[in-house]
Order: C-alpha cells, then sequence, then structure tokens
C-alpha cells in the first residue's frame, strides 16, 4: 500500500512539474509582439552610440521618438547593409523587450517601408 501511494504521488508530482514549466517559460521569455516603421539606422555610424553597427529604428509613437535596437541575429544582420552608410524607411516585425532601459526589438521579418507598400 505505501509503495502505491508513493508511485500515484510521483506521477502527480512529475505531471504537475510538466504543466507548470512550459507555462512559467512562456511568462519569462514572453515579448510582445509587434510591428514598427520607422527610420533604420546604424547604432555606430549614424547614431554615435556603439562602438560596434547594430541596427536601430527610430519611430515615433504618441508624438515621442522611441528607438528600437535591434538584437543581434541572422535576419538583422544580413539586413544591416541597408542600412549602415544611409539612414532609410523601414517597416519590422518582432518581439520587444527592455534591457538595460531600452526597447530592444528581435526581429522577425524586415524590409524597406517602401518595397512592403
Amino acid at each position: 500500500m505505501k509503495k502505491t501511494i508513493v508511485l500515484l504521488t510521483g506521477i502527480a508530482g512529475l505531471f504537475l512539474l510538466a504543466y507548470a514549466t512550459p507555462t512559467m517559460a512562456a511568462d519569462d521569455d514572453a515579448g510582445k509582439k509587434v510591428t514598427v516603421t520607422g527610420m533604420g539606422k546604424c547604432a555606430k555610424c549614424a547614431l554615435k552610440e556603439t562602438d560596434s553597427c547594430q541596427n536601430v529604428i527610430e519611430a515615433e509613437e504618441n508624438g515621442k521618438k522611441v528607438t528600437y535596437y535591434l538584437a543581434k541575429n541572422d535576419i538583422s544582420k544580413d539586413f544591416h547593409s541597408n542600412i549602415c552608410k544611409e539612414a532609410k524607411k523601414v517597416k519590422a516585425t518582432g518581439t520587444v523587450k527592455e534591457v538595460d532601459g531600452k526597447k530592444e526589438l528581435t526581429v522577425s521579418k524586415i524590409s524597406l517601408a517602401d518595397k512592403t507598400e
């Protein structure tokens, strides 16, 4: 009888662990999915804010300028040559989160705005 109770308790614990873990991980990693349209620039070359090249999108929201720093991934890296030397209007979709007081956008899609409209 004791073995059955221990076995059932163990199985119940595994079910609870399996159910709770994905929910907690999703809450921790959940970023807000957004589409941002604004001026794409290089944080190093155009803004003189970083030591190495990084994509930035300056957008206007509620009458205020908001700067999104693009997280370094393959999509962002491949697009960088479009905006490194010259600012251009871009449209990007991805998830946004706050990192060190700055908005970081992890893009899943980015393109020049005049080509998408």
